[in-house]
């Protein structure tokens, strides 16, 4: 007499059918999010690309040549840098954050919730999405207007991991305040009065070495200064800071968001109720 595996006791046991990973659909969040982005690329990916240039352009008209020199480099040099890191984190955070605000306010978050998606794969796959977001921001701002002001890239595999560090580290605070906020005026709080002076305040436009002690010593707790100072880095060659200090104060940090993150995605903080 033969007998057959009930799959209730498989449930019970919480073994899913496909592994410990649900690769595809994690794959399949994953290719929502980015698709959800590349749909209106006008809006996600020329509008930052337009800003970024805006930026530099008034910069440039505004300060010109009667601005000396930055850290021995030219101001608009100087700059350049930050704008990029700036434009990347702040897509990268509402591409995550917009995503699931969207979702809860039209009521089809469960359509995320529902399929088998363990915590940390719902984490990577909202991740993955404001990631590349800000990848090809930042590829966009680097090969279309860094030529035209004469900058190139001092070491483009260390400028990559920056901005993927970056994209990961907002979008996993995308997701924080996304689940966080259930109305689009509480998630415009939360840019206007958390991310825009974090990346405002944190040496995108000047040199820390210029600020009194105790702005100093506030920028070196904003990790965005960090990964300014990273990318300043790895495109120009100088930096305010340890480059390999930044990389752990920005690693630790990403980490410790990102553990909120799939706490919220484990219990349901927010979503489920």
């Amino acid at each position: 007499m033969t007998h057959t595996a009930d799959p209730r006791a498989e449930t019970e046991q919480g073994v899913r059918r496909f592994g410990a990973v649900n690769w595809l659909g994690m794959w399949t969040l994953a290719l929502r999010e980015t698709r959800r982005f590349a749909a209106v690329w006008t809006q996600t990916l020329l509008a930052p690309l337009v800003t970024a240039g805006l930026f530099l352009l008034v910069f440039t008209l505004a300060v010109g040549t009667n601005r000396g020199d930055v850290m021995g480099l030219p101001f608009i040099h100087f700059l350049a840098p930050g704008i990029l890191m700036m434009t990347v984190i702040q897509n990268s955070f509402a591409n995550v954050s917009s995503s699931i605000v969207i979702s809860k306010v039209q009521g089809n978050i469960v359509d995320t919730l529902m399929p088998p998606l363990s915590a940390t794969e719902l984490l990577v796959g909202y991740l993955a999405g404001g990631i590349l977001r800000g990848v090809m921001v930042a590829v966009a701002i680097s090969v279309l207007m860094f030529p035209f002001i004469g900058l190139g890239v001092a070491n483009p595999l260390m400028a990559l991991v920056w901005v993927a560090l970056g994209g990961a580290f907002l979008g996993a605070l995308g997701i924080i305040a996304g689940v966080f906020a259930n109305k689009f005026d509480q998630m415009a709080a939360i840019t206007n009065f958390i991310v825009t002076p974090l990346s405002f305040l944190s040496g995108t436009f000047y040199s820390i070495e210029g600020l009194p002690p105790l702005m100093q010593a506030l920028s070196h707790a904003n990790p965005v200064f960090y990964l300014i100072d990273g990318l300043r880095s790895a495109v120009l060659g100088v930096s305010d800071s340890s480059p390999w200090l930044g990389f752990a104060v920005v690693s630790a940090s990403t980490a410790f968001v990102c553990a909120i993150a799939w706490w919220m995605f484990r219990t349901g903080y927010r979503l489920k109720s």
